[in-house]
């Protein structure tokens, strides 16, 4: 039946409407139209058409950035959820000191971004960094390396030193296995159920909506990663662990605006196409995950 108070719920809504397409809808127009522009941010725009899309994906850097973007999320969504979720299946058993590593695993989500990568900086470090000389303590100096200044290790690394900033995803998770009613479990112990395949046949399938809204999430940061790239390589050596935020961060610089909303463009395309593919492939004929969309 038709709401009789349409106009009292449409006035209710209204400044979250106003503000929506004040704040995203038209910067996101704006990008994208710019897009086509060649346009230095402060003269006029001049319509260039594809050209700042066809300069892009006909530069050997963007197509390295586009691809180690793509790395970074499925990395996130397919490594560090599937450990974020493994630790909360452990704590939730409530194990002797779970709140102390709950709360160990949760402390880099409060510490400055800044502040961790110059940390990994140090640990990196080519001469007098905690890595080398482990290494060389366990007499395996032959391992020892620029991590960051070579070709080879500078983007393993830099994913490496993410991949275990669990702490958020796993409270996420553990929020969600906490609401599980203890009488599934016990009911399945009586049967004679062992743990794993306690974890198997009811928490993972009870938590396939919560791990799919996570993973997406995870997706997403993946798309958008910037920060400890650009401070611990600047994308280097080489452009070998550049990513798309670093190159439209330094056509702002040059006011390149056109070209830099065209790779933000891009970024949006390819990180919603991700994301929606992903969330399909894992959603479908699941009803659980429509609870938390």
């Amino acid at each position: 039946m038709r709401n009789k108070n349409w106009k009292q719920i449409l006035l209710f809504l209204a400044p979250v409407l106003v503000l929506f397409v004040a704040y995203f809808v038209y910067p996101l127009g704006f990008v994208f139209v710019t897009s086509f522009t060649d346009w230095n941010g402060i003269g006029a725009m001049e319509f260039s058409g594809l050209d700042n899309y066809l300069g892009l994906f006909g530069d050997e850097t963007f197509r390295t950035s586009l691809g180690n973007n793509i790395t970074w999320a499925l990395v996130l969504g397919f490594v560090q959820i599937p450990l974020a979720a493994g630790m909360a299946m452990i704590l939730a058993r409530k194990p002797k000191g779970w709140k102390m590593f709950r709360t160990v695993y949760f402390l880099p989500n409060v510490i400055s971004q800044v502040a961790l990568a110059m940390m990994w900086l140090a640990i990196y470090n080519a001469e007098h960094g905690i890595l080398n000389s482990f290494l060389e303590l366990a007499g395996m100096s032959g391992l020892t390396r620029n991590w960051l200044g070579n070709m080879t290790t500078a983007f393993p690394a830099v994913i490496i030193q993410q991949i275990f900033y669990i702490g958020y995803f796993m409270i996420v998770i553990l929020a969600s296995r906490m609401g599980i009613s203890e009488s599934y479990y016990e009911a399945a112990e009586i049967d004679g159920a062992n743990i794993f395949q306690q974890e198997r046949h009811i928490t993972i399938p009870m938590l396939k909506g919560i791990l799919i809204t996570t993973m997406t999430l995870a997706l997403a940061y993946g798309m958008r990663h910037f920060e400890s790239t650009y401070l611990m390589t600047n994308g280097g050596p080489a452009h070998a662990t550049s990513v798309m935020g670093i190159l439209l961060y330094r056509n702002l610089g040059a006011l390149n605006y056109g070209e830099a909303n065209a790779i933000g463009s891009i970024l949006i395309i390819f990180g919603g196409a991700t994301i929606a593919l992903i969330r399909w492939l894992f959603s479908r004929n699941d009803n659980t995950s429509d609870s938390v969309q």
